[in-house]
């Protein structure tokens, strides 16, 4: 579960919100408040007022993962391997138990056969995977995306999408500019000027936004 209760911070006033659910897209207009919501939730930012708690706990006491906008700049070493095992080698995991993670993690996504390249090497979508990756290796009750999809080819958003499914953790956040992507959650939060303005279902939230671009494409395509 995660709720809110009188959150006010920067641009965001939310007096109370309560989910229950995995997958979770968060969307709206640039500048509505998405990514400082997000910021809050994974305990980057302390909240001016109120509170915020992830399965009964405020997010610091949560293991939370963080894939934000532009991975490439939040890799901080020069091998994959390296930027992926550096999560179980902070939490001082065993060198067997690191190796065995950053394997099954790397499978999962696809990208095994990069574990030995340079960071420099790689592809910007090749970089998002790793951040996943990095981001997913160590079991994180919530992982968090601030459009991690914002820069990446159709393919590879998949790929990241497909991941994500796979992931142990209870609560996924994905802030998104795709309204297609959002659609396949399991529940919708739309923000506007810093605050929620619908939440629900996919059908309840997209029911509301039907005129206006914040409507799924495929949906469209199939009325």
């Amino acid at each position: 579960m995660i709720r809110i209760v009188n959150l006010r911070h920067r641009i965001i006033d939310i007096p109370d919100l309560a989910v229950d659910a995995s997958h979770i897209a968060v969307i709206g207009p640039n500048g509505s408040g998405k990514t400082t919501l997000l910021a809050v939730c994974s305990g980057i930012e302390e909240p001016s007022a109120g509170t915020v708690r992830l399965s009964g706990r405020p997010p610091s006491a949560v293991r939370i993962g963080w894939v934000g906008e532009f991975p490439d700049r939040a890799l901080l070493f020069s091998r994959v391997y390296d930027e992926i095992a550096s999560s179980p080698r902070f939490r001082h995991r065993s060198c067997p138990e690191t190796d065995e993670r950053v394997r099954a993690v790397a499978g999962t996504i696809g990208i095994l056969h990069l574990l030995d390249k340079k960071i420099s090497a790689l592809s910007g979508g090749e970089k998002a995977l790793v951040a996943l990756a990095a981001a997913d290796v160590d079991d994180p009750e919530v992982l968090i995306l601030d459009e991690a999809d914002s820069h990446l080819d159709a393919g590879t958003t998949a790929r990241i999408q497909s991941a994500v499914r796979k992931s142990t953790a209870v609560h996924v956040l994905w802030c998104t500019q795709s309204m297609d992507l959002a659609a396949s959650a399991d529940y919708v939060i739309f923000m506007a000027g810093g605050t929620i303005r619908h939440h629900g279902t996919p059908e309840e939230v997209f029911a509301q936004l039907e005129e206006t671009c914040f409507y799924p494409t495929m949906w469209r395509i199939r009325r």
